[in-house]
């Protein structure tokens, strides 16, 4: 269950019932400041700006499937690395000969 949300600058409110409720931060707040960078590569990069699917369901599926292709290229870069930091330690490791 969500407990809290990061949203845009122009989130104004929302209707959910007390028992739903929960923490929102937004524009101005110490957590916004890590986030905004994050949304603006979902809009443009990930295509969370602009989406076909229709109605709530289809926002709710638009953002879960940028946040995946975010975390998935995060993924990738970071497997990269570890992948080039084994090649550059395997040939720094010294040769030896079996008689």
């Amino acid at each position: 269950m969500l407990d809290r949300i990061i949203t845009d600058a122009a989130y104004r409110g929302h209707n959910a019932p007390p028992e739903h409720r929960f923490c929102v931060y937004t524009a101005g707040q110490k957590r916004r400041a890590a986030v905004e960078p994050v949304i603006g590569h979902l809009k443009d990069d990930h295509r969370m700006g602009r989406h076909y699917l229709a109605h709530a369901a289809g926002d709710a599926i638009n953002a879960v499937l940028a946040a995946a292709g975010y975390y998935f290229r995060r993924l990738i870069a970071w497997l990269r690395l570890l992948l080039l930091t084994i090649l550059i330690a395997r040939m720094t490791w010294p040769q030896t000969k079996y008689v």
